[in-house]
């Protein structure tokens, strides 16, 4: 067979198999009654946010589509643009709307067979999101790569692919994180604190929304956050291949053409061993939900480093290569378990017992939670660029950090599948709750939700490692093409002009954030007015016998969602050109670099203390410190609310923000290069 159709081929398999999860899924009971409405309302609003977003998105795509058409000249990376933006439209589609399919089906099998069967169809919802990503981004890069991006000459055209993924991804975040957060914290401050009423209390308006807002957040938005880490590594690495001096390449490989194809080579073998990984859960789904979980991971991750190496060593390519996905997976590894501690272990308990001299320790605890977390994470991407470095020639170099952040990304199959069970064990927790399920089947959700919880904190460290490593790579990527237009381009810290970008680029990780956690704000004071209305006006409601008006909630949390993400969108692409056309390749050089470590360590921080401040008020809720109810909960709620937008909105906004940066300066690098001092040079 063509060693180029070995991706398409296998892509395509791993979307089959996720297909028949589905079907095999679908197949599972989705009861009747009472549960049936309240599972089609979750569904059908999360589809009725997704048909909206798309509109917009699909506007955004065409503008950008004409945009790319103006200015090269050339139908190629237009083309890839549409189709990368129409792959992970694709995987977030199909992945929610299988998470809404397998959230009621997992209560019922918790409420009839037991917490194994509940564990299985959970797992089964969020490995449909995981495959569809994975497939999805090897079927529409390999089939760019086989049609043009195999020649040196025209492999530029691919990195549209990525702008396309990220340009999607970016929207899908942001607008699926307004909404959750704003269901969320609107629903917790009037439902717990204000009438104490428990979470997912079927009287509380807001309810709805908020497992809508699960699904739209941490489904659909975190499966294209991961699509567009996923796919960026390995353009990087491409164009990083195809650019490579001949001398350079004589030292890694017996030819340009095993250098640029290795990435899909090695994503490839990442989703044969995701698959597996999968199969290893069922396995020992009658263990612990966590230990079932790592047995996935963890077998999943070893099975590919061994298929890394026969990959590597079929294609001749130095075994040295091989070590720089070996210390991207480890990474990715050791990112995740730091991430567990911090959201997890010890700091979350010590967040706990602040909560007994009110919320203003909570906050504090939390926030300095969030900044110690930084260390060790950063120190490990640091790590791993550094062993890069030793392992290949200094010219080299950036393409084995490259290669490592596709290490750490292969096995997307699983991690995002790990990822995804969370917010469907939460729904079906919420769907249990508001059913009236019983206390035994709640142990249960609660049980999955709560190692979910920890699965979600973990894949949130893991997709901001992934994506800071992804975008140094694409970063390198872009400075190499500019390198090959104009002779002698570097990117130095004596530049003044780098040293002027490197600012400006700081700037817009605090931007972003300041706007989508204000825009949380002014959509959860919506969202509040509105349950307060309803907890007024309709009568009976908090007696049981009125009916709340979910639909409204869920339109406040829509439209607030839909119209904030619009600025944050537009900012990400349209800064690098408008940077780099007036100020030239040194100055956005030195802009990205900028808002790269701005960037990665705002979302450590902002994501870390997130979780543990969840995480220290679920503890509570168990019975320590007085549980629920009392005013030590009632200060972690308030820490809670603040660490919602802190951890699923605008930390992983800066995942995608600088990966959007980094491609779009990527793709538009060989026009930028013809302006080498700016306009105004």
């Amino acid at each position: 067979m063509n060693l180029e159709l070995i991706p398409i081929v296998i892509g395509g398999i791993g979307l089959l198999i996720a297909i028949l999860i589905y079907f095999m899924v679908a197949k599972m009971p989705g009861g009747s009654g009472k549960i049936k409405e309240i599972a089609d309302a979750i569904h059908t609003g999360a589809m009725v946010f997704m048909k909206r977003e798309y509109t917009i998105l699909f506007a955004f795509v065409l503008l950008l589509t004409v945009v790319l058409y103006l200015g090269f000249r050339d139908w190629k990376t237009p083309l890839a643009f549409v189709v990368g933006a129409i792959s992970s439209g694709i995987a977030g589609y199909f992945g929610m709307f299988s998470a809404t399919k397998a959230n009621v089906r997992t209560t019922l099998a918790a409420n009839e067979k037991g917490a194994e069967a509940a564990l299985s169809v959970a797992f089964y919802g969020g490995s449909i999101m995981g495959l569809t990503v994975a497939s999805m981004g090897l079927l529409g890069l390999g089939t760019l790569y086989l049609l043009f991006g195999h020649d040196p000459q025209t492999a530029h055209a691919i990195h549209g692919f990525g702008m396309g993924a990220s340009t999607v991804a970016l929207f899908s975040r942001v607008g699926g994180g307004i909404f959750t957060k704003s269901a969320d914290v609107g629903a917790d401050l009037v439902g717990k604190v204000e009438a104490g009423i428990p979470e997912d209390d079927p009287r509380n308006p807001g309810v709805i929304a908020d497992n809508v807002g699960d699904n739209v957040g941490d489904v659909a938005g975190m499966g294209s956050d991961i699509f567009e880490s996923y796919v960026g590594s390995m353009i990087a690495c491409i164009a990083i291949a195809s650019t490579m001096p001949e001398a350079t390449l004589a030292l890694l490989a017996k030819s340009r053409e095993y250098l640029m194809f290795l990435p899909l080579a090695l994503a490839s073998t990442g989703l044969i061993a995701s698959v597996i990984g999968i199969l290893l859960v069922k396995i020992f789904a009658g263990k612990k939900p966590d230990v079932a979980l790592r047995f996935g991971t963890i077998g999943a991750t070893l099975l590919f480093i061994a298929g890394a190496w026969l990959t590597v060593t079929k294609l001749g390519v130095s075994a040295n290569v091989w070590w720089c996905v070996v210390a991207g997976a480890a990474g990715g590894i050791i990112i995740g378990l730091v991430t567990e501690y911090y959201t997890g272990g010890k700091p979350v308990r010590e967040i706990a017992a602040s909560g007994e001299t009110g919320p203003a320790t909570v906050m504090i605890a939390g926030l300095a939670v969030g900044m110690k977390s930084v260390l060790v994470p950063v120190m490990t991407i640091a790590a791993v660029i550094f062993v890069c470095s030793i392992l290949l020639p200094a010219e080299a170099g950036v393409y084995g950090v490259g290669v490592a952040a596709v290490g750490m990304l292969s096995t997307v199959g699983i991690t995002m599948a790990i990822d995804a069970y969370g917010p469907v064990a939460d729904n079906a927790g919420g769907i249990a709750e508001m059913a009236g399920l019983g206390e035994e089947t709640r142990a249960i959700t609660d049980g999955l939700d709560e190692v979910g919880n920890t699965t979600a904190a973990i894949g949130k460290g893991f997709a901001i490692g992934a994506a800071g490593l992804a975008a140094l790579a694409i970063i390198a990527a872009f400075n190499e093409v500019i390198k090959a237009h104009i002779p002698g381009f570097s990117l130095e810290l004596s530049e003044p002009r780098v040293l002027m970008g490197m600012f400006i680029g700081g700037i817009f990780p605090f931007l972003v954030s300041a706007i989508t956690m204000r825009a949380v704000g002014d959509a959860a004071f919506d969202m509040i007015k509105e349950i307060r209305r309803q907890f007024r006006e309709i009568p009976g409601l908090m007696e049981g016998t009125g009916k709340p008006d979910s639909d409204r909630c869920v339109d406040i949390a829509t439209t607030a969602a839909l119209k904030r993400m619009v600025i944050p969108g537009l900012l990400a692409v349209f800064a690098p050109i408008v940077v780099g056309f007036v100020f030239g390749p040194k100055t956005l050089g030195g802009m990205l670099g900028g808002a790269l470590i701005s960037c990665v360590l705002l979302a450590l921080m902002m994501a870390n203390a997130g979780g543990a401040w969840d995480n220290a008020k679920k503890y509570i809720e168990k019975g320590h410190h007085g549980g629920k109810g009392s005013d030590v909960h009632k200060a972690a709620v308030v820490g809670d609310t603040v660490g919602d937008p802190f951890k699923d909105t605008s930390g992983p906004a800066m995942n995608i923000l600088i990966n959007v940066m980094a491609i779009v300066s990527l793709v538009f690098a060989p026009l930028i290069a013809d302006f080498p001092n700016g306009l105004f040079g």
